[in-house]
């Protein structure tokens, strides 16, 4: 990426706002994009769930194999999105930072943020939220980073092919409703979980 490695050579204060909020606007682009690709492939399983509904077994059998190939397409897909959610929090932490930058060079909380290698500063500026926040806040957030712990877990859970059976079987005898199903199998809820998290 061609911003962050921009950013890894030259120190915060030589960072232009204009090019921060350039890159803001390309990442914020990209991932509307990504997310209406997300959504089309959402529409594609339901369908195809449908599809498989009082079907036959070995019908069930392909239309498992086509569930997975999009569940997968859209597993890469998510995992991209929340790639570039960070980055999107990131460069609009930036800003911010950047808003205030004359009266956070008056505290010891500047030396600090200098004194922090660009990688790690990096992986902590995601994970807090400072849009919108008066300089108090953000003062309370960036000190936050420097005490948080940066080990950060991602687990991904494979949808097994016993799992699609289970759902087919619930619809089928009436004990799950189609809605029900439908987003039991959505991969959405990841997306969603993600932006929850960067809000709060």
């Amino acid at each position: 990426m061609d911003f962050l490695a921009m950013f890894r050579k030259n120190p915060i204060d030589k960072i232009k706002t204009a090019e921060l909020q350039e890159e803001e606007l390309k990442l914020k682009s990209r991932i509307n994009r990504l997310r209406k690709e997300v959504d089309k492939i959402e529409k594609q399983k339901k369908e195809k769930f449908k599809e498989g509904i009082g079907a036959d077994l070995i019908k069930k059998k392909m239309i498992t194999q086509e569930l997975k190939q999009l569940d997968m397409e859209a597993k890469l897909k998510v995992k991209n999105f929340m790639a570039l959610h960070k980055q999107f929090m990131f460069v609009s932490n930036l800003i911010v930072i950047k808003k205030y930058q004359r009266d956070l060079q008056k505290t010891a909380l500047w030396s600090k943020i200098q004194a922090i290698s660009p990688d790690d500063f990096e992986s902590s500026l995601i994970k807090v939220n400072l849009a919108g926040k008066g300089f108090d806040r953000v003062i309370d957030d960036l000190n936050q980073i420097f005490v948080m712990d940066l080990a950060d877990s991602d687990s991904d859970l494979d949808e097994a092919e016993k799992q699609m059976f289970d759902i087919w079987n619930s619809v089928e005898d009436g004990s799950l409703d189609l809605q029900e199903a439908e987003s039991v199998l959505s991969i959405e809820k990841d997306i969603e979980k993600t932006l929850e998290k960067m809000d709060e």
